[in-house]
């Protein structure tokens, strides 16, 4: 029988952000603790969890909070100025929320089932996207009825409170050649073990631990996705488009925060011409980000899928990532010694921002694919393979 669940917002729109101005400075007097004990915000997650935040995202019709991708970005970014290691948690499953209601939409109802129990279930989706990208990683072996898949997949962000894990393994399918496969498993299931691995620099809230995956049994139906291993394809560049985002809105967010911490610190010396400097630094880098995020929010929000959307994206992210560090090292220097100080909190808005880092896709690969398609160029040829054709007729 299917699941069914009424819409829990058919007669007004949810603010999404007045939600999280709400909670968040209960979430704001907590990360202190969580950063020193490198503890997973299991108590903010219950917040969350009691005011349907995780299925903000699954359409209205399917008994969500029918939030765009837009709203679920400004959800994220609002939380990460209060608590960026739940905002990117809080990222990391939305992004699999968002995505699965692209594809209810544009591919004749799938996902639904998922969606729907996210509904019904305020289920929590763990992804590990982080450690996979376009190659993939673990192995899966055919079995009858399924496949039986083992691999270590680090990045596990949010597993301590998870209920499912969208991940993937690549099946070296006899006529296609290496295929990743794409499927939802409980955490709980046989073979599935969470390493105790997250003791990190920031965002030490998160709980991204390592899942280790020793012969899981994933039947046939569970597989949501089939894709080339190592390659672009129409399925990855729909996902692209709609993590990312997300998750920069996070860092993004974190800037915001170390912005009004640091002006605070810094307002009794407001009239100095220099410090005057150093804010304004500030307040460029910080707008660089917000509009490299908006870049790629109205990237996403164009609807089209493809090597172009996903070009402006993955240029978003660069920019934004960036700019967002820089922005929260200007707030340093803007609060001077004082932002030293762990009591001030500046420095672990400090550390956690360095987290942007390190998403996918990173610069190297960001400019040779926003190089090899101003050539027009396949966007997946080697470096070294000058042999393709141009799309696009040479200027005259």
């Amino acid at each position: 029988m299917q699941t069914e669940a009424a819409p829990i917002h058919e007669h007004r729109r949810i603010d999404w952000t007045e939600i999280v101005h709400t909670l968040g400075p209960r979430f704001g007097e907590r990360a202190p603790g969580h950063d020193d004990t490198d503890t997973f915000v299991a108590e903010n997650y219950r917040e969350l969890r009691a005011h349907r935040v995780f299925s903000a995202g699954v359409p209205a019709e399917l008994g969500g909070g029918g939030a765009s991708h837009a709203e679920l970005c400004a959800l994220v970014q609002t939380l990460g100025r209060y608590c960026g290691s739940t905002a990117l948690a809080l990222a990391m499953h939305t992004h699999q929320v968002a995505i699965a209601a692209f594809r209810w939409r544009h591919e004749a109802g799938a996902a639904e089932a998922l969606l729907r129990r996210v509904a019904v279930e305020e289920l929590i989706l763990v992804s590990s996207g982080g450690s996979d990208w376009l190659t993939g990683s673990g192995r899966a072996e055919r079995v009858e009825g399924g496949y039986r898949v083992s691999g270590r997949k680090v990045f596990a962000i949010g597993v301590p409170a998870g209920d499912l894990f969208m991940t993937m393994a690549v099946y070296d399918d006899p006529v296609a050649g290496p295929t990743v496969l794409h499927f939802a498993i409980p955490l709980g299931a046989p073979g599935i073990a969470v390493q105790d691995t997250w003791h990190t620099i920031g965002m030490r809230g998160t709980g991204s631990h390592d899942v280790v995956l020793d012969r899981v049994f994933v039947p046939d139906p569970a597989i949501s996705l089939r894709r080339p291993a190592g390659r672009w394809s129409p399925a990855w560049h729909m996902i692209a488009t709609h993590a990312l985002p997300l998750i920069l809105s996070a860092y993004v967010g974190v800037a915001e925060a170390a912005r009004t911490l640091a002006l605070r610190l810094a307002a009794h010396r407001r009239h100095d011409a220099a410090v005057q400097d150093q804010a304004g630094r500030m307040e460029t880098e910080l707008a660089t980000a917000r509009m490299g995020l908006r870049h790629m929010v109205d990237a996403a929000a164009s609807g089209r899928i493809g090597v172009e959307t996903t070009n402006d994206v993955l240029a978003g992210r660069v920019v934004a990532g960036a700019a967002a560090i820089r922005a929260v090292e200007a707030a340093m220097e803007l609060a001077g010694g004082t932002g030293f100080y762990r009591d001030r909190h500046l420095e672990r808005l400090f550390r956690d921002v360095q987290g942007a880092r390190y998403h996918p896709t990173r610069d190297p690969a960001q400019r040779r694919y926003a190089g090899r398609l101003a050539f027009g160029l396949d966007v997946d040829d080697d470096p070294g393979d000058d042999r393709g054709e141009s799309r696009k007729e040479p200027a005259t």
